[in-house]
């Protein structure tokens, strides 16, 4: 397999390697050279253009910011980061200003600590609202700020009642503009990261204010609810809607049976909301917390994890097996990928003429709602309108998923609540449980049955990475470790924006049982190259659907997994804050190692899901009652377009 075609790295600026002399006063133009930094009498030699802010950070010296974020490009606009540059009157912003010549630096001097706190001041002179009750307490940069500069009183003033009240229109976020600081990291990270470009800022001097279209409620824009804009905004501005309160109702009503499945990423980071290094992942921990808070049955979404990939991978190969043997040209390819709700909310409002390319396939969220509104409560006499199902998610745009109108095939809503990592971090918090120091204990049956496949969803890449494990198995009749070490596919692996691979089939064995009734025989794909490609964040997806729209590398794929969120599920909207791309790497090597620690790598090797088949989706993978509970229909103008 070999990694063809990188669109996109998703760098956000370049930072050079090369080393040669350092710049002296006479010669600023020199190529490759280093310019000399003196910052708190300690000298650093830096690239040419690097700022000052990046430069005291290789010296170990912290400036506090407020706009700035790592994963966004610089803005400049909130002053926090000022410092004091030799030969210069005024001070200068230290995260825009690039050092382009030798230069004397003081961060901390008095001037500089004096602006700090007014900027500060004037901020809170605006800022509504007691920490006591703001969803950030505790985790709020502003907060921690008013403390490292020792604000004891109101400089300026402080509003003492709401100007503007909160927007709870969304599913998924919550606005609250009178704890907006005016830092602008919500634009740029939905203009610039996203590319979708629900926020602005709108009018000039003391009127600015961050607004959407028209000032529409956040239900009446074009919002993919990924919680992108949550995950950077520095105070309680943005939050995700907290189901909590109805989640412990329904915990409390002995007439209720309630049930929660885990996806892959929250277990690998929950551990940063009690105190723990990014990449300790707490899963048993998690699932013994989850019983003590109430919780009937703890599943594992890695098992419809599973069951997504056989029914995704068998809808992959009835549409190859109708476009090359079939001739039918009206089968749309690339083939998509659904698991993202964010990604499939982006191409509806984006690009609705390609949604025939996506998969019909229901995430594993919603496959697991539907079956435990059908199967699970049929095997244990229940009634599904005594089923309380309640997700454990990395995502925000979760909570519209399982909110879709169409999501109810089970005859009720198949996922009652979708609740965030942070947020089940709070409800254990409340409940008085110490997680790090809770004993481990496994998943319920029949649902609790994982597989390394199943976990490595929560990262970028790795659906694909799965779903090639369990197509390439089952068509040649060989092992993947045959061709790819320990099942390690590092050409979808990664952080890079876009990544296209491919793979030959150079032979093909028999046709397994559990997909006789759909394909004859494997002949038609030996000697074929498959291509897939992975991209991850919306800017990434729209690089893609240009590419494949002017015809480019990318649409002679066969099959494409698109996130919504930068890294994937374990850079979504509702996990731990902050994020930045270490925390990020951090968060997938737990996932990769959870992976390898499991006994059962590969989907179709996942008793429980098999068992299932046999006992209840009785006519096979894409048959007529899988289709029907785990599958949805995609409609443009009242036409059915899958």
């Amino acid at each position: 397999m070999t990694n063809k075609y990188n669109v996109c790295d998703n760098s956000r600026g370049a930072k050079s390697t090369a080393a040669a002399c350092v710049i002296t006063p006479d010669d600023t133009t020199a190529l490759g050279a280093l310019i000399k930094a003196t910052i708190d009498d300690q000298s650093v030699n830096v690239p040419m253009g690097t700022t000052i802010l990046e430069a005291a950070k290789m010296l170990g010296i912290r400036i506090p910011t407020l706009c700035y974020h790592e994963d966004l490009c610089i803005s400049g606009v909130c002053r926090i980061c000022v410092v004091e540059v030799e030969g210069m009157r005024n001070l200068q912003a230290s995260c825009a200003y690039p050092i382009t010549q030798p230069i004397t630096v003081r961060t901390h001097s008095r001037k500089v600590r004096q602006a700090r706190r007014h900027i500060l001041d004037l901020m809170l002179s605006t800022h509504y609202g007691e920490c006591y009750t703001c969803v950030r307490n505790n985790n709020c940069e502003l907060q921690s700020l008013a403390k490292e500069y020792g604000v004891d009183f109101y400089r300026f003033g402080h509003v003492d009642k709401p100007k503007t009240g909160k927007d709870k229109s969304s599913y998924a976020i919550v606005r609250d503009e009178d704890k907006c600081i005016l830092c602008r990291r919500c634009v740029r990270t939905c203009v610039d990261l996203q590319e979708v470009g629900v926020y602005e800022a709108v009018n000039r001097g003391a009127d600015t204010r961050i607004g959407t279209f028209m000032n529409n409620p956040m239900s009446d824009v074009i919002c993919i609810n990924c919680g992108q804009c949550i995950n950077r905004c520095p105070t309680g501005a943005l939050q995700a809607q907290d189901p909590s309160d109805e989640i412990w109702d329904a915990i409390d009503d002995p007439a209720k049976h309630v049930i929660i499945q885990t996806a892959p990423a929250p277990r690998s980071a929950i551990g940063e909301c009690f105190g723990l290094e990014p990449g300790n992942p707490l899963t048993f921990e998690m699932n013994t917390a989850l019983r003590h808070c109430g919780f009937d049955k703890v599943f594992d979404t890695n098992f419809t994890a599973d069951l997504t990939i056989i029914e995704e991978g068998t809808e992959l190969i009835l549409r190859l097996y109708k476009a090359l043997v079939e001739k039918d040209q009206s089968i749309a390819l690339p083939q998509f990928t659904s698991c993202s709700p964010g990604w499939v909310k982006y191409i509806e409002h984006f690009y609705p003429e390609y949604l025939p390319n996506v998969s019909s396939a229901k995430s594993p969220q919603q496959m697991f709602g539907a079956l435990i509104k059908t199967h699970y409560a049929k095997m244990n006499n229940l009634d599904p309108a005594d089923i309380v199902t309640v997700a454990l998610m990395p995502c925000t745009a979760k909570k519209f998923e399982c909110n879709r109108p169409e999501m109810n095939d089970s005859g009720y809503k198949d996922v009652d609540y979708g609740l965030t990592t942070r947020e089940l971090a709070q409800m254990i918090k409340e409940a008085g449980i110490d997680l790090l120091n809770m004993p481990k204990s496994d998943f319920d049956d029949p649902f609790g049955t994982m597989t390394g496949s199943g976990v490595i969803f929560g990262a970028t890449g790795g659906v694909m990475e799965s779903a090639i494990r369990t197509v390439y198995e089952l068509v040649t009749g060989e092992v993947i470790e045959g061709v790819f070490e320990k099942a390690r596919i590092l050409p979808v692996r990664g952080f890079e924006g876009v990544k296209m691979a491919e793979l030959t089939i150079s032979k093909v064995g028999p046709v397994p049982d559990i997909l006789k009734h759909l394909v004859p025989d494997w002949n038609w794909l030996k000697g074929a190259t498959l291509k897939v490609a992975v991209a991850h964040g919306t800017a990434n997806a729209q690089k893609v659907m240009e590419d494949i729209k002017a015809g480019g590398p990318l649409s002679e794929c066969h099959f494409i997994e698109f996130m919504a969120c930068p890294g994937g599920c374990l850079g979504g909207g509702g996990m731990p804050i902050p994020t930045n791309e270490s925390i990020r790497a951090a968060r997938a090597q737990a996932i990769y190692a959870e992976d390898e620690a499991s006994e059962v790598r590969k989907s179709y090797m996942n008793e429980a899901v098999l068992r299932v088949y046999k006992e209840f989706l009785t006519d096979g993978p894409c048959g007529h009652k899988s289709h029907k509970l785990l599958h949805t229909e995609y409609m443009v103008r009242g036409k059915k377009l899958i």
